[in-house]
């Protein structure tokens, strides 16, 4: 079989989302004729562990670690956190906190730390790739981002060794969504554009996980458009095993949203509609996953949704997986028009009524439309129709199929054939 390094900061037992596509996507890939390796990170200090994941990994999967350093051990001390505190993402850019030390810890995440925070990684994993590559053979490279410093890792590793490397997007690189609330010099955009620039012109195919933002790169970097591929985030159905799945009374309904929300992802008139349902005596009750901006809890308080609201914080997989599938309606929050929220496959795959919230986000809508399991509002909108129509939201389980990784794996096996 042929080999392929797989490079991802995250891994367990990380209990970061973006690590689910390498892990089940790395699983399923020897079906396709292809032996992975996987170069990560010592340890992910930032994220949550979740243990869950790592009976997953097959024994014969050879895992490579280099050490990376952290800055946000030393935001912690900067902004008086303790060692030992859990920081929360939407909380270490939201612009709610006002404070000097706040205000200028962004200030260096945003200017001095390019391509991402995740780059004092660089050169430890540059040095274990190419140690490993002086031992042993692969025959292409693949990488998973954000964090983007991974591209950066592969892009030196395949020149070191004239192999063919594969740059796989889950987000947008420069003008990632959080960007755009903030002010990054000229200087640090310029040195951001060249990076992206020079990992995609020297790929030798490009991976992303959605249509719209493979449009979008195209019409930045026409040259990319023969080596462009699109693979969805997905799910993966062996999760959707023996779980613990609870019979709800009939008039207590919960809406669940699973995943992070920052401020730029508040359906603030959303909220008041929910408290409209309950005050028309429908028992409804909101339950959040994962970590949530100050100023969204703000909007849901000044709603009068406190005492209907339930923060369960971050859960480990399957947990959350069972919440989603115990729950009656499925919330989803796209931060911009190529965004295509990952939990948006793992709630196809439950059957519930889903209400997504994003502005001019045509592909999340297509997605739902195409499924027939549920409907997107701008985030000016209440989403009121939602509360008539749901009932009319059945989900065609033959087209959301079409998301699982196995099938999902099987396409880069394909794409590493071509090379």
């Amino acid at each position: 079989m042929k080999k392929v390094l797989f490079i991802t900061y995250y891994w367990p037992p990380s209990g970061k989302a973006s690590l689910h596509w390498p892990l089940k996507i790395i699983k399923h890939l020897p079906k396709s004729g292809w032996t992975p390796v996987v170069l990560t990170a010592d340890e992910d200090t930032f994220s949550q562990k979740d243990d869950t994941f790592a009976n997953e990994i097959s024994r014969e999967v050879e895992i490579i670690r280099a050490k990376s350093f952290e800055p946000f051990n030393i935001y912690k001390i900067f902004t008086g956190k303790k060692k030992d505190d859990q920081l929360v993402a939407s909380e270490t850019i939201s612009q709610k906190n006002k404070s000097l030390s706040h205000r200028l810890s962004i200030w260096i995440r945003m200017n001095l730390f390019v391509p991402d925070a995740r780059i004092g990684w660089y050169f430890p994993a540059v040095k274990k790739g190419i140690d490993f590559l002086n031992k042993e053979k692969v025959d292409a490279i693949v990488s998973v981002g954000p964090p983007h410093t991974t591209h950066l890792v592969a892009k030196k590793i395949a020149a070191k060794h004239k192999l063919p490397f594969v740059p796989v997007f889950i987000d947008p690189w420069t003008d990632i969504a959080y960007y755009k609330d903030f002010k990054r010099n000229v200087i640090t955009k310029n040195v951001d554009s060249r990076f992206e620039k020079s990992v995609l012109e020297n790929s030798e195919a490009v991976v992303f996980v959605t249509k719209t933002m493979c449009s979008d790169y195209l019409k930045k970097y026409p040259s990319i458009k023969n080596k462009s591929n699109v693979l969805f985030w997905g799910y993966s159905e062996e999760e959707f095993e023996n779980l613990n799945l609870k019979q709800n009374p009939d008039d207590q309904k919960t809406i669940i949203h699973a995943g992070n929300i920052f401020s730029y992802q508040n359906p603030v008139n959303f909220w008041n509609q929910v408290k409209k349902e309950i005050d028309n005596r429908t028992k409804l009750k909101l339950k959040f996953i994962g970590t949530i901006d100050p100023s969204v809890k703000d909007s849901i308080n000044k709603a009068g949704l406190s005492s209907y609201t339930e923060y369960l914080g971050f859960l480990p997989y399957k947990k959350m997986l069972e919440e989603v599938c115990n729950a009656q309606f499925l919330l989803v929050c796209a931060s911009e028009p190529r965004h295509v929220p990952g939990k948006l496959f793992e709630y196809l795959r439950t059957g519930k009524p889903i209400i997504a919230f994003g502005n001019n986000n045509s592909e999340v809508k297509d997605i739902l439309r195409e499924t027939n399991s549920g409907m997107m509002f701008s985030y000016s909108e209440s989403g009121n129709e939602f509360f008539e129509q749901y009932k009319n939201f059945q989900t065609k389980m033959e087209v959301a199929c079409k998301f699982e990784r196995e099938i999902i794996a099987a396409d880069l096996g394909k794409i590493l054939d071509s090379l």
